[in-house]
């Protein structure tokens, strides 16, 4: 179905190649997963399948992409669109209609298929997804995982014969990324969709994998297997894959399931052993604090009654379904809405009360869209300005991004960064100003697993030296690895609020792979089963 033939491909203005030596095949009714780190040309393999590359980036392209016997290079976008479906990292670029049910018709009505077929297939795609609610609502006013599951549904109601997902589940909470992937599953088994499907979160897909496509370093020929095979060799992986190759099981298991078969011995060693504590060694004084907070957007009560304490030192997990009011919690600390009920105060100050530069050196927030916080034309450029606007000496910001972002050229524009790139480069953006408080929101979405350890090692330091972090996240395995409490948010509410073992442990959407693997035992990261391993005579 999908064919690549000795393909390389090369963006304008660069020297090394973006793609070398590609020459796989997916074959029709397969899931095809694409891994490797963050820049190493995930995207642009998915753009060349529905001819975005290089008939939109530009570029040069050698070797034949062929799709159902169409060449890429003869056949643009729209000569493919009959084929091809694709959903790129960021939603927003896809909609061009105001409301959900709209968007989900506007593709049909542009390959004109009949009006009683496409009410059809809008009904079936609304409960597919779970979006039969939200029919009437604008896009706009939708959270980010909702905006993700009406890009995902607004190509599947034209019933391609390829399905290309860039990053499908990562603004997704568990819950409905488990509903996304089961409508995969479906179209793959009972309509011989091929899908090609490129994510970080591997925990949550790899499973589902028929054959895996590897690509090691920018510009290496991939590698090509079965899931289990590369994942035994592959630079990123799950920690279930992780924490079969700390125990040397064979196979290796890629699902739970699999796992828990293969872990009685493992449970037996750590039989004697805990985890240790998860508290902040000494919280300090109070940063954040909202008291029966209540927000409205528009008709929606989208919080109400939240108390809320983050002091010092701390760091909290916001988790919940999306549309579950996290980012407007996290907007109304930072002063982009005015309370409609209660108080809330951050550093000291009300943030909608506060000017902007003073904020600024109170509180910082990261947003899910990077690009609201990116406007120069190279990364040197954005750094500089963000030492300037902090008053933070020369370099600070290119410090930080050499941190997050190893071997990052500073004349590159922001935009030709990778999603998770241009996230890493928002938060250098943020902590130049070292505001004592620190909100987040999906500050992993885009990131492979190497990333986000040197996030998490940056926000532990960040919380060590007297920062209260604040992160919006469905990374079940971030709010694990790096929260001190975690908050459960439900249509605006808080219903757990706690350490964050004692939540995630007694929630089986939240609980990371550790924990499934190694219940009833509060073992929630494969770092802590490898301390614990190592400290034993």
């Amino acid at each position: 179905m999908i064919r690549f033939e000795q393909v390389s491909f090369r963006y304008a203005d660069t020297a090394a190649p973006a793609l070398q030596g590609v020459d796989i095949e997916v074959p029709e009714g397969e899931l095809c997963l694409v891994v490797g780190p963050s820049g190493v040309g995930k995207s642009t393999l998915l753009g060349a399948v529905s001819g975005l590359v290089p008939h939109f980036t530009g570029g040069h392209l050698t070797g034949r992409v062929t799709v159902a016997g169409r060449d890429t290079r003869t056949h643009r976008p729209r000569e493919l669109a009959d084929v091809v479906g694709t959903v790129g990292q960021d939603p927003l670029s896809h909609f061009v209609t105001d409301t959900v049910e709209d968007e989900l018709a506007y593709g049909m009505e542009s390959l004109g298929i009949a009006p009683e077929t496409m009410r059809r297939r809008v009904e079936e795609t609304l409960d597919l997804l779970g979006l039969a609610e939200l029919r009437d609502r604008p896009i706009a006013t939708l959270s980010g995982g909702q905006q993700q599951r009406v890009a995902i549904g607004s190509v599947l109601t034209v019933h391609p014969r390829v399905l290309v997902l860039d990053e499908p589940t990562s603004a997704l909470d568990p819950g409905a990324a488990e509903e996304v992937l089961a409508v995969l599953q479906r179209l793959v088994h009972d309509l011989g969709t091929t899908v090609l499907l490129a994510e970080h979160r591997l925990e949550r897909v790899v499973q589902y994998a028929d054959q895996v496509i590897l690509l090691p370093s920018p510009g290496a020929p991939p590698v090509v297997g079965a899931p289990a095979d590369i994942m035994a060799v592959s630079p990123v992986h799950p920690p279930v894959v992780a924490l079969g190759r700390l125990a040397g099981w064979s196979p290796l298991p890629l699902s739970i399931r699999d796992a828990r078969r293969a872990a009685g011995p493992l449970r037996e060693r750590l039989a004697d052993r805990t985890p240790g504590t998860s508290g902040p060694a000494a919280p300090g004084e109070l940063l954040v604090c909202a008291e029966r907070l209540g927000v409205r957007r528009g008709r929606v009560e989208a919080l109400r009654g939240v108390d809320l304490a983050v002091r010092a030192g701390e760091t909290v997990a916001l988790m919940g379904r999306n549309g579950a009011g996290k980012s407007t919690l996290l907007s109304t600390l930072v002063g982009l809405h005015t309370p409609a009920a209660g108080t809330v105060t951050v550093g000291g100050a009300v943030p909608h009360r506060t000017r902007p530069a003073e904020l600024l050196r109170r509180v910082g927030l990261v947003p899910q869209e990077p690009r609201d916080l990116l406007y120069a034309d190279t990364v040197d450029a954005e750094c500089a300005a963000a030492d300037r606007d902090a008053a933070a000496p020369p370099g600070t910001c290119r410090g930080l991004v050499a941190e997050l972002l190893p071997g990052i050229p500073g004349d590159v524009h922001p935009r030709d960064l990778s999603e998770g790139q241009r996230l890493s480069l928002a938060l250098a953006i943020v902590l130049t100003a070292s505001p004592p408080v620190l909100l987040l929101d999906e500050p992993t979405r885009g990131l492979d697993y190497a990333a986000k350890s040197r996030l998490v090692g940056q926000l532990r330091a960040l919380a060590a030296a007297g920062h209260a972090i604040v992160l919006a996240t469905h990374d079940v395995e971030l709010a694990a690895d790096l929260a001190h409490r975690v908050v459960i948010l439900a249509d605006g509410e808080i219903v757990a609020d706690g350490p964050a073992a004692d939540v995630v442990l007694s929630s089986p959407a939240f609980a990371p792979q550790t924990a499934k693997v190694l219940a009833p035992a509060p073992w929630l990261t494969v770092t802590q089963v490898t301390r614990a391993l190592e400290a034993t005579p």
